[in-house]
């Protein structure tokens, strides 16, 4: 009986008429997925308030924050089943920080992923078993040490984090499904959290409260067609994304950078091999047989990914047949391993391009991830970029249809993410010409032979035959390998040894490839959007941008608006709080639309916290007040904020945890201990200022949520 009564509730609720938001002469639907009154050929159209196109990492958590925040959504994915190509695999200090809200899914990738001094170093040889010509730890004492970050970067391949995504999902109570088994699913109250494999998005139009979405899927053998209705539609269907492409968006960069094919392959003999030999997770191989990149994804269960460079249309994809590709294998590790198994072989081409808006539609339809931009591996900034490009607007799309925020918060996602990604991408560049240095070093330059490739293909050498063309082609090649021979490149050969020399400068100097950006990865900076600038030295956030910058920098804490908040370990001096020790990051939760009020035990920050308690009552925000005490305070019998922030009790008082010699909060922050931080739900700060300069502090605080929500007071 009770069973029945909570689908009778449940159906009641779906079939309430839709609570529309209304602001400016734009409305958007409320959380719930409901039957919307649009018509498709006379049947009903189902309605959710976030549709989003692509189950690929982003997509997955971008359906976990959205849940986590109370905002129904559904996943159109056009495959049938998921992708087990490894694809990217190193994920990065910020996006394993978000991580760490999600049901402990950081904890369960530092728990799988290969050990650390498995994949620390890139290792540049001949062979697999050959001469090694370098190698670069890119790990270093304090990544390890927390002071900057909770936790550390990871080598985790993407389906398994998709697994992992999946899993959360399940215990939202989200299912995947195939066609066939959404053919008895005819009461929309089914329809809530669901992947629907096997549908592709081909259509989309605007309607006056939202997106009408076409997604074809096979019945029967034969291709029918689905309509949704969505208040918004999130494409995060890839680097070819059709949903881009329907609503007419360009990209913008640099095209096909080169031209590679992916080998996916697994051998347990080798994993062992560089187990005991040479552990690593990149290994940058040149031999005068051939060239290649061999991604080392888990070196315990033998799975690798090779990628080689190949030059269309005198080398075609079709050529590498699974044969061929392992006697490219067999080439470049230097004996053949009798397990070598190839489970799948791509084409993919390398871009360096962001779209020119991210969004469209009167902030109806919204990019993220590589639908947003396409970078070079270089540097493993495509999915951690678009995992932030999640987390950034999960928030903003939560604000907007819990009736806290106006549409304008969707357009500051684009104005605060894409100047990241223009950022990202012209990092990307700079990490992949520095991998190039090294095959130049050794008198392979990358660009004679895409210029060799294009006089093949100029007017001149197209008039050769086909077959022919790629013989001259793969002659040259073979004649520029052949400087890579032991005979040529050792230390007794002049034109060797100097370019040996050259090689180890290179790597000393640390201007081969790189893995880790410091100062990019936490220390990014939202220089406009939904905060409060106050001004100052934009270099260091130009810098990445346009293109001038000497290899990593160092990450710099800071408090300055649009900043991720810093990172220092605090201990609770209440009970209001689930663990005694934790990072100020943990201040935000992940599961709750809050912010965050910063201040220290200061009588003007306490009538400060006050008059911003109150008025963020009136804008309907849920805000939590930190009071962060200088370390040593839990010694002291008089500690606490007791009820100076009555009748609010919102609040929670800490004690800053010093390393030795290191600064307290407010030094670290670059402030004294009469400022303020506002934090977003999202860990980046929104404004900042002294207490004590603030002469009106409800007005002031008006402004700023006005500002930051891009609301009145009048409307609220």
């Amino acid at each position: 009986m009770a069973g029945m009564a909570a689908i009778a509730l449940r159906r009641w609720m779906n079939s309430r008429s839709a609570y529309h938001w209304r602001r400016k002469g734009r409305s958007f639907s409320s959380f719930s997925c409901t039957v919307d009154s649009n018509k498709d050929g006379g049947r009903e159209v189902l309605h959710f308030p976030v549709l989003i196109v692509g189950a690929g990492p982003v997509g997955l958590f971008l359906s976990i924050l959205l849940t986590n925040l109370g905002v129904d959504c559904a996943v159109l994915e056009k495959r049938t089943v998921f992708s087990q190509h490894p694809q990217a695999h190193f994920i990065n200090n910020r996006s394993m920080e978000l991580f760490r809200k999600v049901d402990g899914l950081a904890e369960d990738i530092q728990k799988l992923q290969p050990a650390v001094d498995l994949w620390r170093k890139f290792i540049y040889c001949t062979s697999l078993s050959g001469s090694i010509l370098g190698s670069v730890d890119h790990m270093q004492p304090q990544d390890f040490d927390k002071i900057v970050s909770p936790v550390s970067v990871a080598h985790f391949s993407q389906y398994k984090l998709v697994r992992l995504l999946l899993k959360r999902l399940e215990n939202l109570g989200f299912h995947t499904c195939t066609p066939d088994m959404l053919q008895s699913l005819n009461q929309d109250m089914l329809w809530e959290k669901k992947i629907l494999m096997g549908h592709e998005c081909i259509s989309l139009h605007p309607t006056d409260q939202g997106v009408m979405v076409g997604a074809s899927f096979q019945k029967e053998g034969k291709m029918e067609e689905r309509k949704f209705h969505c208040s918004i539609l999130v494409a995060s269907d890839g680097a070819r994304s059709t949903v881009r492409n329907l609503v007419g968006i360009n990209m913008k960069g640099e095209h096909d950078l080169q031209k590679l094919v992916s080998i996916h392959f697994m051998s347990k003999d080798l994993g062992q091999y560089l187990l005991q030999q040479r552990p690593g997770m990149l290994f940058f191989i040149f031999n005068p047989e051939a060239i290649g990149v061999l991604v080392a994804h888990d070196l315990n269960q033998g799975e690798f990914v090779l990628q080689v460079p190949y030059y269309p249309p005198q080398q075609k994809f079709e050529d590498f047949s699974s044969k061929v590709c392992k006697q490219i294998i067999f080439k470049l590790v230097g004996w053949e391993p009798v397990d070598v198994e190839v489970v799948d072989i791509k084409p993919w081409a390398m871009h360096a391009e962001v779209a020119e808006k991210f969004v469209s539609c009167n902030n109806r339809v919204i990019l993220v991830g590589d639908a947003a931009h396409r970078f070079p591996p270089a540097g493993g900034f495509g999915m951690n970029t678009g995992i932030q490009d999640a987390h950034n607007l999960a928030w903003k799309i939560s604000s907007l249809l819990n009736n806290i925020a106006s549409p304008s918060i969707i357009q500051t996602y684009e104005v605060e993410r894409r100047p990241i990604a223009i950022s990202n991408t012209n990092l990307s560049v700079q990490n992949f010409k520095a991998a190039m240095s090294v095959p130049t070093a050794l008198g392979l330059d990358p660009t004679m032979a895409n210029s060799v490739h294009q006089v093949i293909n100029s007017s001149i050498g197209s008039i050769l035959p086909s077959s022919m063309q790629k013989a001259v082609l793969e002659g040259i090649f073979s004649i520029g390998r052949s400087q890579l021979s032991e005979f040529f490149l050792n230390e007794d050969n002049p034109i060797g040894s100097m370019r040996l020399a050259r090689l180890r400068s290179i790597f000393h100097e640390g201007k081969s490839l790189q893995l880790q950006f410091p100062a990019e990865d936490l220390g990014f900076c939202y220089l406009e959007g939904a905060l409060v600038a106050d001004g100052g030295n934009r270099t260091l956030e130009t810098e990445a941008a346009s293109g001038h910058r000497s290899g990593p920098r160092d990450y710099i804490p800071s408090a300055k608006p649009g900043s991720r908040l810093p990172h220092m370990q605090v201990r609770a001096l209440n009970a209001s709080f689930s663990k005694d020790i934790f990072s100020t990051l943990d201040l935000i939760p992940g599961d709750k639309l809050e912010f965050l009020l910063i201040i220290a035990p200061v009588e003007k920050s306490y009538d400060l916290a006050r008059s911003t308690l109150k008025v963020a009552e009136e804008f309907k925000v849920s805000l939590k007040v930190c009071i962060i005490w200088p370390e040593g305070s839990s010694d002291k019998q008089e500690t606490g904020s007791g009820t100076k922030l009555d009748p609010w009790t919102n609040h929670i008082d800490v004690e800053e945890i010093k390393r030795s010699s290191s600064k307290s909060w407010w030094e670290l922050c670059h402030m004294t201990s009469k400022g303020f931080i506002l934090v977003r739900p999202d860990e980046h700060i929104a404004w900042r200022s002294d207490s004590d300069t603030l002469d009106n502090i409800v007005p002031e605080v008006e402004r700023v949520l006005s500002l930051i929500l891009g609301v009145e007071k009048s409307c609220v």
